[in-house]
Order: structure tokens, then C-alpha cells, then sequence
């Protein structure tokens, strides 16, 4: 199992966790919730206080990764198997995405 914190803005918005049978789960974090101010990380994924589930990365998340050659080169140098969504996703989503949305990994 791997588990990220999920922040928004540089909030904690809530966690997501990658089973060892490949499913997924993103959960908004009940102080996020019960602020005025929280917004949803995705229109997607509207707030809510059940958890997301998913057979595969959800597809929101999967958008923050490169693709093609970026993607391999990238792998490459950080020596993470190109199939690794999860694994890339933890590596290369902390400091450098697009948008409000970072990735904290949770050892």
C-alpha cells in the first residue's frame, strides 16, 4: 500500500491510497470538509465525505503525469518502471504540476 496527502492550494485536501491489488482510494480530509472556504479538487470529484474508489488511477490524478517520451525520460531518471502511475505520480507531483494541486507522499 502507498499513500499521498493530497493538498490544495497547500492545504491538506484530503488522501490518496494506492491498494497492493491496484485499486485506489481518495478520501477529503474532515477538516478540509468543515472549512467554508474548501473547494473541490477536481468537478469531477465533487466534495463529499464517502471515500472515491476506483479500479485504476483516477483519471484527474493520471492528468497531472507526463506522457510519451517525457514520461520515459522522466522515469528513466528518477528509475521508476514507466507503468508506475502511482510511483511517478509520488516522484514527480510535490513541486513542479500545473494548477493548485500538489502531492505529499506519507511514509
Amino acid at each position: 500500500m502507498r499513500k499521498c496527502e493530497i493538498l490544495l492550494h497547500g492545504v491538506k485536501a484530503g488522501t490518496l491510497t494506492e491498494f497492493d491489488n491496484r485499486t485506489y482510494e481518495f478520501v477529503y480530509d474532515s477538516c478540509y470538509l468543515s472549512s467554508a472556504e474548501s473547494e473541490p479538487i477536481s468537478l469531477t470529484m465533487p466534495l463529499q465525505r464517502e471515500p472515491y474508489v476506483s479500479g485504476y488511477l483516477f483519471p484527474f490524478f493520471a492528468n497531472l503525469l507526463s506522457e510519451g517520451d517525457n514520461r520515459k525520460i522522466q522515469a528513466a531518471i528518477l528509475r521508476i518502471d514507466p507503468d508506475d502511475d502511482f510511483g511517478i505520480l509520488l516522484a514527480s507531483a510535490r513541486f513542479d504540476t500545473i494548477g493548485a494541486v500538489t502531492v505529499k507522499p506519507v511514509k
